[in-house]
């Protein structure tokens, strides 16, 4: 009989687990205002000023400096909206990151060629070009006040990358210590 009810209940649960599958799956919400297909999530204000988009595994997918550098800095309206004018209109062409991304993947795979070596070398040079132009163009909409705002954060994340430089390095020197006396700690 203790088999029988073991039976039932386990019966019960799946069909309870199923049912519950076919209810989520079921669902059209949308959540966080997200497209269905839509690779990335916003986060931050609703105007898009703010954490960032983010991507699958937490990866940033603008990695552009323009924007990082906003982060934190009160703007107008108006500012707003030329930042994201100056941004639309130097929009990466979606042909040449597809080239770079082809090239990339023979470097991967060890099979490039000159060509393509100086090819990528000219792509880079015209990004590093066009990210100059970009930021020029932003700092030209910021007041002083805002520029010197933006320095002072860029100098406050120096700073704790530095302290997070020598934490690391004085982590790794203590590990290394107590390796050659024998006191590794043990995981927990």
């Amino acid at each position: 009989m203790r088999l029988r009810s073991k039976l039932m209940s386990l019966a019960a649960g799946a069909v309870l687990v199923t049912g519950f599958a076919g209810a989520v799956a079921a669902q059209t919400t949308d959540e966080g205002g997200k497209k269905e297909g839509q690779k990335f999530e916003r986060r931050g204000g609703k105007d898009g000023f703010g954490k960032g988009m983010r991507g699958k595994g937490g990866m940033r997918a603008m990695r552009g400096g323009a924007m990082r550098g906003l982060r934190g800095i009160d703007l107008t309206d108006a500012q707003k909206e030329q930042i994201r004018g100056i941004m639309q209109a130097n929009k990466p062409d979606p042909a040449i990151r597809e080239e770079m991304r082809t090239i990339m993947q023979a470097r991967r795979d060890g099979t490039i060629t000159e060509d393509q070596k100086q090819r990528a070398e000219q792509l880079r040079t015209q990004a590093r070009q066009r990210a100059e132009l970009v930021k020029a163009q932003v700092e030209a909409v910021l007041t002083p006040e805002q520029k010197q705002q933006i320095e002072q954060n860029r100098l406050e994340r120096q700073q704790r990358r530095e302290e997070r430089r020598q934490r690391w390095q004085q982590r790794r020197e203590e590990f290394l210590k107590q390796k050659e006396t024998g006191e590794t700690k043990p995981v927990n």
